[in-house]
């Protein structure tokens, strides 16, 4: 643009300032369109004369400033850094103590001691249902238990002293633990009419009503607790060899914005054959009570780990032909001429937008960050501050 507003700016001058020159924009007024056209011939031999000269003065200027020919880079040195590579996968807070409570028997519920958000003790009683008359049973089957246990006592007497026969001793013997089985039997029946809590928890959910008629298989409680959440997720198998029992964990809950650390506590021991992944659970404390059964998480699985890890910006790594990964050094033996070397590099994990280098490059090495793309092997640089 420099180089068209000062050829143009002579052109004008040249037409507008000698004796024998026409000034140009009285040749427009003219409205004469052959004498226009002449002008115009003049003006381009004239233009591309001085284009030609200002070409000239370019490459002499080039090749007299050394500074014009470098290019302008900035650079970092390297050093010893600690790294950190996540695995990063989506799973689900659970708890293994989360269930429905049915009934065990048919019956009319008789008590409901319990309402939603109710804190519960294991064993507690939550609920009764109409026995239908086993209790009964079991009140006529103790007494005759009694009985049994009498007669076998007066029968065992008598055979330690050798009196009576062993068909009456073993007669006694067999009626007693008889009728014990049938009082175990009508025991556990009658057991089955009272509704406990298996274990210490909150009723989450009430799905009946005092009075209702129950049965097998319907429900009748939700009971939770929160006390022992995990996160359960599944991981590509790929990541088999790197997933160690007990390797930390940052779990991250968006919905509320909390981020919570635990550890794997259990790595499956099954391929999934329709995504290749398997099963992995993270232990998951709950101090404040925030974490809820089903809630999105995101895991960030720690994998590896070093405290002498050589990391370069991800994105002035460059990849020439083969696949070979690049990035250049500074030779600064001429401090009047710096030069680009090229390093072929190995790498190893990415986190974070920067890469852990293997190999090709050693600590305190200078290397060229911007203005990487720019150059190549041998390349003048200057660096800028």
């Amino acid at each position: 643009m420099k180089k068209l507003a000062y050829i143009t700016t002579l052109s004008l001058m040249m037409f507008s300032c000698g004796e024998k020159k026409l000034n140009v924009d009285e040749v427009v007024e003219t409205n004469d369109i052959k004498k226009i056209r002449e002008v115009r011939e003049q003006v381009q031999t004239e233009y591309d004369k001085l284009a030609a000269d200002l070409a000239k003065i370019d490459t002499a200027i080039d090749s007299l400033d050394p500074n014009r020919s470098r290019v302008l880079v900035r650079t970092i040195t390297v050093k010893d850094t600690s790294f950190v590579h996540y695995i990063e996968i989506q799973g689900n807070v659970d708890t293994k103590q989360n269930i429905l409570i049915y009934p065990e028997i048919s019956g009319i519920l008789q008590q409901l001691n319990v309402k939603a958000g109710q804190k519960v003790s294991k064993g507690q009683v939550l609920a009764r249902i109409d026995d239908g008359g086993i209790s009964a049973q079991l009140a006529q089957a103790q007494a005759q238990l009694s009985l049994s246990q009498t007669t076998f006592d007066r029968q065992k007497r008598l055979w330690d002293q050798k009196i009576g026969s062993e068909i009456q001793y073993l007669q006694a013997k067999t009626s007693l633990e008889s009728q014990q089985k049938v009082v175990d039997q009508l025991q556990s029946q009658l057991n089955k009419s009272v509704v406990r809590a298996p274990f210490t928890g909150t009723i989450d959910e009430v799905m009946t009503e005092r009075g209702k008629v129950v049965a097998p298989g319907q429900e009748l409680f939700r009971i939770v607790n929160l006390g022992d959440m995990y996160v359960s997720a599944t991981v590509p198998e790929t990541y088999l060899s790197q997933l160690k029992l007990g390797a930390p964990v940052e779990v991250h809950l968006n919905a509320i914005g909390k981020t919570y650390k635990g550890k794997v506590r259990q790595v499956g021991n099954y391929i999934n054959p329709n995504n290749r992944t398997f099963g992995i659970e993270v232990a998951l404390p709950n101090p404040d009570n925030l974490l809820r059964p089903n809630q999105v998480a995101v895991l960030k699985i720690e994998d590896y780990k070093t405290d002498t890890a050589l990391l370069l910006p991800e994105t002035i790594i460059q990849q020439k032909a083969g696949g070979r990964l690049v990035v250049y050094s500074l030779d600064k033996s001429n401090k009047e001429e710096i030069k680009a070397i090229e390093k072929t590099i190995e790498t190893g994990y990415t986190s974070k937008g920067y890469v852990e280098i293997k190999s090709g490059i050693k600590k305190g090495d200078e290397i060229v960050t911007d203005g990487a793309k720019s150059i190549k092997e041998g390349s003048t640089v200057e660096i800028i501050k």
